[in-house]
């Protein structure tokens, strides 16, 4: 499994009701796409009174089954619009070491983001097992989603979640999002 996303900044006087009408009108197109395990439509905005985010963003995630679906994705019409639109962003990709997805994930109205560095040297096993654990525990919680993935690259470890309703202030994230709609793959 893979997990991807990008973020597009908007100004902070955008109307970011045009990237809500986005995601109703073409939220839908990707739901059946090959490979996907689900798309999370996501956006924040620098206004939100629960939970201002830094800046107003448009920050699809998505978690695959395998990678041709990412280069499928990458090189189909729906991202060559994306570009076009908005201009060409930079894809984070992790590799999956836990993911939990329920059935009703479609449900979800927000999500919650933290990212961290890995220390040089940091035993990653044990790192890996630390994040499995903490994955599990949260499941309970009602999580709709948990995913944590490891960037081999930046050296980085993210654990994303899906909720229902609003994540708990107590609960660490970097971002917190809120969901336009959720495409699924064929295998839901």
């Amino acid at each position: 499994m893979i997990a991807m996303q990008y973020s597009l900044v908007f100004p902070a006087d955008y109307d970011m009701t045009i990237i809500e009408r986005r995601i109703r009108d073409k939220g839908p197109l990707l739901d059946g796409f090959p490979h996907l395990r689900f798309k999370a439509y996501l956006s924040a905005r620098k206004d939100e009174i629960d939970f201002a985010s830094p800046e107003n963003l448009y920050a699809p995630f998505y978690l695959w089954d395998r990678p041709d679906g990412v280069s499928n994705f990458l090189t189909g019409p729906g991202f060559a619009q994306l570009t076009k639109d908005f201009g060409w962003p930079s894809v984070d990709i992790w590799l999956i070491w836990h993911s939990v997805v329920a059935v009703d994930v479609a449900d979800a109205r927000f999500a919650s983001r933290h990212v961290e560095a890995i220390s040089p040297y940091r035993d990653l096993t044990e790192l890996k097992n630390e994040s499995i654990r903490w994955a599990k525990s949260d499941s309970p919680k009602g999580a709709l989603a948990v995913v944590v993935g490891f960037d081999p690259k930046g050296w980085r470890l993210e654990r994303f979640q899906l909720w229902r309703s609003a994540p708990s202030p107590s609960d660490v994230a970097d971002q917190i999002y809120r969901v336009g709609h959720v495409s699924e793959g064929p295998q839901a």
